[in-house]
């Protein structure tokens, strides 16, 4: 697979000192601003997929006509949570 560049990027000189002084041992800040890219994106995407999800629940709630209270949401919620610590393994 062929690799692409990012353009390069002009930044404060105290945004780069800043960056660098977080860098692991070993690790250089190309891979720092790479790693900041690939965590981004995901971000975004995660995002892009939960609002997909919210307005595909809205469409199927305005279909059928079934809204759930937020009383509703939370209960189901809380047992999940509480099925979750009895589950064994789970935290308590």
């Amino acid at each position: 697979m062929k690799t692409a560049t990012i353009p390069s990027l002009r930044v404060a000189p105290e945004l780069r000192q800043a960056a660098e002084s977080l860098l692991a041992e070993g690790e250089t800040l190309s891979a720092f601003v790479e790693q900041s890219i690939r965590s981004q994106v995901e971000q975004r995407q995660r995002r892009q997929d939960f609002i997909a999800r919210g307005l595909a629940a809205r469409e199927e709630a305005r279909r059928s006509g079934r809204y759930y209270s937020a009383k509703e949401v939370c209960d189901e919620l809380d047992a999940l949570i509480k099925a979750k610590g009895d589950a064994p393994g789970g935290k308590q």
